[in-house]
């Protein structure tokens, strides 16, 4: 054999080892996850038996069908005997709270249900709230802001700096509208204030039916404000200040035994994630701040949403609260 077929030949044995390698990692990467993720813990994490659930709402809140299944099988599950629900989010899209508040409400007409505010339940997410049957929030949790927010862009100005103009043409007026590429006319501004007056409408009629607070108060407390805990107390957004304790106190008045165990209903993860996801997530921890310099923010990204559509009832803070 001459010396080139020998280099061909060395080549391809060095590219077959490569890969070798790389998938030996691959599987051994996603055995450690899955070992990981099941270690410690029953076929069923504690479902097997009599249990009250906790699920988790935390982040932007948006339509969420995985979230709304699992609070379904909890509603149909004998082997839950009643929900909490912990909340730690600013809110997020109006539809995805109402689908929540709702699903919530479906859990509530069955079992008793407790929300649980932990370092915020804002806007959507106290839309959410609203829907157990008793609210227990911290001293220093932050509770309310009641309302409904539309935003859009606008870069005529700077499209106009740059000498690019868009041309539309379009079946109505109000087709469209708003545009980032022209400012809105009175008419198109009369609409959004239409929809976001009739969803903050019906916002504030679910607090006040919710709370058992005359409109007049409700309306009084959905200025968007945000209240601390102790003052939503006193306000009647949140019915007490505690915790597990509390809630387990609330619940034997239910008829709930306080020596169930509390089980965290948390979202399945799917073969793929279990042998991709969490193999990924910990490659890349392996070169956090090292090799790979931007990791942790890739995995902060991972899981989230960048983007949310339609009306939005969210806690927002800086220049714009100014």
């Amino acid at each position: 054999m001459d010396q080139n077929g020998i280099a061909d030949r060395r080549r391809l044995r060095r590219k077959l080892t490569f890969w070798r390698a790389a998938a030996f990692l691959i599987i051994l990467l996603a055995v450690a996850g899955i070992v990981a993720n099941t270690s410690g813990q029953d076929p069923l994490s504690g479902k097997s038996s009599a249990h009250v659930a906790r699920v988790t709402i935390s982040g932007v809140i948006v339509d969420n069908g995985e979230l709304l299944q699992r609070l379904e099988e909890i509603r149909k599950s004998d082997r839950v005997k009643a929900l909490i629900v912990r909340l730690e989010s600013p809110g997020g899209t109006s539809y995805g709270g109402e689908t929540l508040y709702r699903a919530v409400r479906r859990v509530a007409a069955e079992k008793p249900t407790v929300a649980e505010v932990r370092t915020m339940a804002a806007s959507a997410a106290y839309m959410v709230a609203c829907g157990a049957d008793h609210i227990v929030a911290g001293d220093t949790s932050l509770v309310g802001s009641i309302g409904v927010l539309f935003q859009y862009a606008q870069v005529s100005a700077l499209l106009e700096k740059i000498g690019v103009s868009i041309e539309e043409i379009k079946s109505a007026p109000l087709k469209a509208e708003p545009s980032p590429f022209h400012a809105a006319s009175d008419e198109a501004k009369a609409m959004i204030r239409s929809m976001v007056s009739d969803t903050y409408g019906w916002f504030v009629d679910l607090v006040a039916d919710r709370r058992g607070l005359s409109r007049s108060d409700a309306l009084a407390l959905a200025d968007g404000s945000v209240f601390t805990g102790r003052q939503a107390a006193g306000n009647g957004l949140v019915d007490e200040i505690g915790g597990e304790t509390e809630i387990r106190a609330y619940l034997t008045t239910k008829g709930i035994d306080e020596s169930l165990n509390i089980v965290d209903w948390e979202r399945r993860r799917s073969n793929s994630e279990l042998l991709f996801g969490e193999a990924m997530v910990r490659l890349i921890g392996a070169f956090e701040d090292s090799a790979f310099p931007f990791a942790r923010e890739l995995r902060g990204l991972a899981d989230r949403k960048l983007f949310l559509d339609g009306l939005v009832s969210v806690w927002q803070f800086g220049p714009a609260d100014q």
